[in-house]
């Protein structure tokens, strides 16, 4: 039975309404700001989207963000084909800090701080009733995101973050992901032993489940450069580490509190890539569908670094290019650089990646309230 989810405030779901279009100068600005390798370009593909996080782009084409502040999911539409949305509209509205979304079977899914809901979308792209609760698990926490993605089994994968930097969960269903029916049937931990997956994305190729980790804080005596961020190719019934331990160059290593946890460790599954520590990787998406990319990059994967908190010299607010070769991540370098001024402040912090169906890269940022798109 459907299940309404709105408490009030914000837009109403459905109202439609132009957007401001960012006028040349900003576009200039922008591209001067930002730094891309040779050939690319950024413009501004929508602005004014306060805490905008992830991103879902429609078969017509259309892109639908999460906005978690304002209990938002809305619909961005590029009207005229210029590379910039001229048009949105509030599909769902008062949701539990709305983050990931997919699309599956006819159906909008939302992962909310609180579980998973879906709606059936009408032709013109608004939602036809209200929102579907097929997943309730508990919110609060440290890590309150939540993110979504399908596998080629067309079963649903969530992947919902611990409650603390350090501890032994309760809830199995924290610190994990969690595969589940379309219909939200037949719950099961999926993996676990993951402080804090955020990007999760099907490898085109072999059909497994990557995500991006975020891993502890406040380890003595080198905590600002470790442990690494990473990312993981997950394993069905496999732990990936925490709390017990962390990986080091493809190598388990007990974390100092639970120094009693060699053997333990030895069974977990090491990080098929390690990431600077404290680069906070979020989003993730493989390129095989980036046709307005060079050919070279179509077999590699970006990944957002929303940035680091706890670090003298800060480090992330970028987007990486992971360079895949057999099937694993083997290496990476900066993709876009420049949200981050030399004296370590921030005007902005790129968070999800997508990449649109004429083949460009949209990327999201929560502190600028933009989503930019970048094409070759």
């Amino acid at each position: 039975m459907a299940v309404a989810l709105l408490i009030g405030g914000g837009a109403c779901a459905g109202q439609e309404s132009s957007l401001k279009m960012p006028t040349e100068p900003q576009q200039d600005s922008l591209r001067a700001r930002l730094t891309l390798p040779a050939g690319f370009t950024v413009q501004y593909f929508a602005t004014g989207l306060a805490g905008v996080r992830f991103m879902a782009v429609a078969a017509d084409g259309s892109v639908y963000a999460s906005l978690p502040k304002s209990g938002q999911v809305v619909r961005l539409v590029d009207s005229n084909g210029d590379g910039v949305a001229d048009r949105m509209s509030t599909v769902l509205n008062g949701l539990d800090r709305p983050h990931g979304l997919a699309f599956h079977g006819g159906w909008l899914y939302v992962a909310i701080s609180s579980g998973v809901v879906r709606v059936h979308l009408k032709s013109d792209g608004s939602a036809s009733g209200a929102p579907e609760r097929i997943v309730t698990f508990a919110g609060g926490g440290n890590h309150w995101t939540r993110s979504i993605a399908f596998g080629a089994d067309s079963l649903m994968y969530i992947a919902m973050g611990s409650t603390c930097n350090l501890c032994v969960e309760t809830d199995t269903m924290r610190a994990a992901v969690t595969r589940y029916d379309a219909d939200g049937g037949h719950g099961h931990r999926f993996a676990f032993g993951l402080r804090n997956a955020v990007g999760i994305a099907l490898d085109p190729v072999t059909k497994e489940i990557w995500v991006s980790q975020n891993e502890r804080d406040n380890l003595p005596p080198d905590h600002e450069n470790l442990p690494p961020d990473e990312i993981n190719i997950l394993q069905d019934g496999r732990d990936f580490g925490w709390p017990y331990c962390y990986s080091l160059s493809g190598t388990p290593v007990p974390n100092p509190e639970y120094a009693d946890s060699t053997a333990r460790c030895a069974s977990t599954v090491p990080a098929a890539l390690d990431i600077q520590a404290h680069s906070a990787p979020l989003g993730i998406t493989f390129l095989d569908r980036a046709t307005r990319f060079p050919g070279e990059y179509r077999g590699d994967l970006l990944v957002a670094l929303h940035g680091s908190w706890d670090r003298a010299v800060p480090t992330g607010a970028k987007v990486i290019r992971v360079r895949i070769a057999g099937n694993k991540p083997v290496s990476y370098d900066d993709f876009i650089t420049g949200w981050q001024l030399g004296d370590g402040s921030r005007w902005g912090r790129p968070v999800d990646l997508a990449v649109t169906k004429d083949g460009a890269l949209l990327v999201s940022d929560d502190a600028a309230g933009a989503i930019y798109r970048v094409s070759y």
